[in-house]
């Protein structure tokens, strides 16, 4: 196929990208913000199949400009999605998330692209009852202003397929983690501070409960749905095992073998959301895809890379991978900030 990647240099778009390389021409469209990361993507980056173009979803005439003739699919992660920079502003969240979407499917719907795959969270569905679990008929209630911006986002999908007759399809996956995730987020921050033995915050009391699923996993199931899922409908992907927060910190402490007094209490975000879980069973029935990797297994195997890879760290925490953009287009930002 011939797929339009937006957000292809975030955590999980590079990862789909180095999944879908090797058998699929791949143009990854990204903004190249704090959190596009090029060094995410050195390994396919000569590939034949892989190109780049730098530019904002937002920009109807930049994404047109960019999109390749006869396109098979986009593939939409492009996104802002980090639940505290959302309270501290919402607006850039309503402008990316919300407007941003409508100009993709604005644009795929005149160029006439085959299929339109978007990228949602288990977050639309809100705070879950003990032992909850979000599944295609849970109802959408979004406690945070980045949650209701992906929830709007959605309901601009659905639209799309009711009313032009897209074929567009919506994943919502549980927590991601794994190799090249920035490290403002829960687990590579914590695997960081604990390498150079530095507090580790636990908002409140740390019960808020998480379902994770390894990136890897997460990606091999966007590309099954991408080949084979039935177009308006969600396919939710999760690991099956929520966990208490403060639960996975003291498993990853066991790991590295650093002592449970690295975790420091700190006050609890606006708003928390107690609990989130996925239930993948129908996608599971229909596409035959589950998740391989086990927590501590893939924890484990987070852990490892980050261990050995201090310099793409290093230059995260220091802002050097943004070199290229700023060479590039001139462009100055802060990007460590609450790192």
């Amino acid at each position: 196929m011939k797929i339009f990647v937006t957000g292809g240099a975030g955590f999980i778009g590079s990862e789909f990208v180095r999944q879908a390389v090797p058998n699929h021409q791949v143009i990854n469209f990204d903004k190249l913000t704090y959190a596009g990361n090029l060094d995410n993507l050195a390994s396919v980056a000569k590939h034949p199949n892989y190109s780049l173009a730098v530019g904002d979803i937002c920009d109807s005439k930049a994404v047109a400009g960019a999109l390749p003739e006869n396109c098979d699919a986009i593939v939409h992660f492009a996104a802002e999605s980090h639940v505290d920079r959302s309270i501290l502003s919402a607006e850039e969240f309503v402008r990316t998330n919300v407007v941003g979407t409508q100009v993709m499917l604005d644009v795929a719907r005149h160029r006439k692209v085959k299929r339109f795959l978007h990228i949602s969270t288990d977050e639309v569905g809100g705070d879950m009852p003990p032992n909850g679990w979000l599944n295609s008929d849970s109802p959408l209630r979004p406690s945070s202003p980045y949650a209701a911006s992906k929830t709007a986002s959605e309901h601009f999908v659905r639209a799309a397929v009711h009313t032009f007759g897209i074929d567009a399809l919506i994943t919502r996956t549980s927590n991601n983690y794994g190799p090249y995730q920035f490290p403002e987020k829960l687990l590579p921050l914590a695997i960081s501070n604990a390498l150079e033995d530095r507090p580790i915050p636990v908002y409140g009391d740390g019960m808020q409960v998480r379902d994770w699923i390894h990136v890897t996993d997460n990606c091999r199931a966007l590309l099954a749905v991408l080949e084979r899922g039935r177009s308006g409908v969600t396919y939710h992907m999760g690991g099956g095992g929520p966990l208490a927060n403060i639960d996975v910190l003291k498993l990853l402490l066991k790991i590295l073998g650093k002592p449970e007094t690295l975790l420091t209490t700190v006050t609890d975000r606006l708003g928390h959301d107690r609990r989130y879980a996925v239930d993948f069973s129908d996608t599971t029935k229909e596409l035959g895809w589950r998740p391989e990797i086990s927590f501590e297994e893939g924890l484990r195997a987070t852990v490892d890379w980050y261990r050995n890879n201090t310099e793409w760290v290093r230059r995260c925490r220091s802002g050097e991978y943004r070199k290229y953009y700023e060479e590039m287009y001139g462009e100055r930002e802060a990007t460590a900030q609450a790192i």
